[in-house]
Formats: C-alpha cells, sequence, structure tokens
C-alpha cells in the first residue's frame, strides 16, 4: 500500500488575494428630465415673445383724378431744399436746387449724412426763418435701395431734429446724375436694379 508523505496541508491550493472588481455606477436621469421639462415650460410661459416692429409712414392718397388746384400748390425756394438721393451700396448723393445740380457723395457713418444735414439747418436758419421757414429735406430712393437704408435717413433726420422731410419717387434725370457721377469717380455703379428695367434719360437723348 502506498502512503501519502508530506505535510497536511500540501493537498491544499493557496488562494491569490484580488481587489474586488467595481461595477459602473448607474445614474438615474429622470428627475433631471422632470426638471428640464418644468424649466422649459417656465421659460415659454414667462417670455413675452418678441413682436414685429412696424414703422408706420403717412404717404399721400393715391387719387390721379384729382385736379389739383394751382392756388394750392406750395412752392418753395431752392435754398431751403436739400435732396437726398438714396442708391445702392449704402451711397447718398445729395444736391441743392434744381438747374446746374453739383451732386455730391456722403455716407450713413456719425461724420457723413449727420453733419451735411446740420450745415444745411445752419444756412437755412441764418437766412430764412427757422421757426416758419425750416429745412425741408427730400428723400427719394432708387430701385436698390434697402429698407434699412430708410430705416437709417430717419435714424439721422430723429438725430439731427429735422423734423420735415418726405419721401417721394426719383427721377430719370435723377438717376442720370448719379450714373454720371459714379462714372467720373471711377466707382463701381450702384445702379444694377435701377438700370435693368430700361434706358436712362441720358441714352434715350443720344438714340
Amino acid at each position: 500500500m502506498a502512503a501519502d508523505v508530506g505535510g497536511g496541508d500540501s493537498g491544499k491550493k493557496k488562494g491569490k488575494k484580488g481587489r474586488k472588481k467595481k461595477g459602473n455606477p448607474r445614474i438615474d436621469m429622470t428627475p433631471m428630465v422632470d426638471l428640464g421639462f418644468l424649466l422649459l415650460t417656465f421659460f415659454v410661459l414667462t417670455t413675452t415673445m418678441s413682436t414685429p416692429t412696424t414703422m408706420p409712414v403717412v404717404v399721400p392718397e393715391d387719387d390721379t383724378t384729382k385736379v389739383v388746384d394751382k392756388k394750392d400748390e406750395i412752392k418753395l425756394p431752392e435754398g431751403k431744399v436739400l435732396n437726398l438721393l438714396v442708391s445702392g451700396k449704402n451711397r447718398i448723393f445729395y444736391y441743392q436746387g434744381v438747374e446746374n445740380v453739383e451732386l455730391s457723395m456722403t455716407t450713413y457713418s456719425p461724420n457723413g449724412l449727420r453733419p451735411i444735414v446740420q450745415d444745411y439747418q445752419k444756412k437755412v436758419a441764418e437766412k430764412y426763418r427757422p421757426e416758419k421757414d425750416p429745412l425741408v429735406v427730400i428723400v427719394k430712393m432708387t430701385k436698390d435701395a434697402t429698407f434699412k437704408n430708410w430705416v437709417d435717413i430717419i435714424d439721422e433726420m430723429n438725430i439731427t431734429n429735422q423734423r420735415k422731410y418726405v419721401l417721394i419717387d426719383i427721377t430719370p434725370d435723377e438717376v442720370d446724375f448719379i450714373k454720371g457721377y459714379e462714372a467720373n469717380q471711377n466707382l463701381p455703379s450702384s445702379l444694377e436694379k435701377s438700370l435693368a428695367g430700361g434706358a436712362t434719360t441720358a441714352d434715350k437723348k443720344s438714340d
């Protein structure tokens, strides 16, 4: 018979001491979802929705059948009228008078249109009665001008305290003034839309 030789612990396997395996923590997001919906509902109910901003503009009645009596026509001295021709590319052209028009160009910057209007206001105040005969600004926009240009013009009128201004249609001759000025100054044309409809007055005269 065979006999076992050795200590009593020889048959036992020694186990290794290892680190306990850590499980991934589980986070319950259900309360966060509920909180998110509560916050969303709160802001939706308490926030004031933005409303479109409108600018009322008073325009004359479009009644071509109405006969205007010459006695009712108001004639203004040329020295009291400043003409603004609003074109594309954020350009403003201005002149005073009807004959021998000397066109100049400016911008919407604080050092552009604003001091020009103030200078004309000063000239009119020195020559005429400023209370009863103030400066009148006539704004004429080309097809290339934008609504933002009109808003900027109104802002400048308010800043300079210019109370009398009117918006009327630009004439073909005035479009020619802009075209000739830009050609003489070698400027890119700002009348793409205005000239797309057909020939200008100058082009028709040359035919």
